[in-house]
């Protein structure tokens, strides 16, 4: 349920960009996955952490949409702009005006995600049972995310490269085949790295769910804002 907007200008074609950044983001995005599993174990199989994570629930019914609103900005948001601020390549580029955008997206995103996993959760289920993971998982990678999530985060991302101008958008989109471009290049880089973690996901109670999304979301995005930072 994310998605790299450095790779929006990238003039290979579409599996071939995507290729070239999954095998650059391999290792790491097995790190990623294990930390993830090691969360979703440790809830199953380890009594401490569960209880831990029993707290957490409590924390998310008292809150509500709250709660998604602040982790997913913090998230998404605040600790990548800090992150790309700190550093002498790209302190400049990265201004307090990109900081408020990043963090008012995902703070959108994270009402967004929270809604989208309440959805999934009614209308295919609420149980962690194989056929109800596998069908969430298709939705959320083969739907949700090539029509909805993918293209509107780089959109922004997009938006906030180009000083907040539409105009260069407007043209790049002109230029012709910009989902093959942009949204292509994302999708099949992200295929590898997030349908592992989608399923891991929501092999989890819904509480949880999100909480899950955001700490997968944090390392993802500090890990593009690396690589990000190398091209500049």
């Amino acid at each position: 349920m994310s998605e790299d907007p450095s790779l929006s200008s990238s003039p290979e074609a579409p599996w071939h960009a995507g290729l070239r950044a999954a095998r650059a983001n391999l290792l790491p995005g097995f790190l990623l996955q294990a930390v993830a599993l090691a969360f979703v174990l440790a809830y199953y199989w380890h009594p401490p952490t569960r209880a831990l994570f029993e707290q957490l629930i409590a924390l998310r019914q008292r809150t509500g949409v709250l709660f998604s609103i602040v982790a997913t900005s913090l998230c998404g948001g605040v600790l990548p702009f800090i992150y790309m601020r700190s550093q002498p390549v790209t302190g400049s580029r990265f201004t307090w005006a990109s900081g408020l955008f990043f963090t008012l997206f995902w703070a959108y995103k994270g009402v967004e995600v929270d809604l989208w996993q309440r959805a999934l959760a009614h209308f295919v289920g609420n149980d962690t049972r194989v056929t109800t993971v596998a069908l969430k998982v298709f939705l959320d990678q083969i739907v949700y995310c090539p029509i909805w999530a993918v293209v509107v985060t780089v959109i922004a991302y997009s938006w906030q490269s180009a000083g907040f101008r539409w105009a260069p958008l407007v043209a790049d989109f002109r230029a012709g085949q910009w989902y093959q471009r942009h949204i292509l290049p994302a999708l099949v880089a992200n295929l590898g790295l997030w349908v592992p973690l989608t399923a891991l996901i929501f092999a989890l109670p819904l509480p949880l769910q999100l909480p899950l999304f955001d700490l997968a979301l944090v390392f993802y995005t500090l890990l593009i804002a690396h690589i990000t930072r190398r091209k500049l």
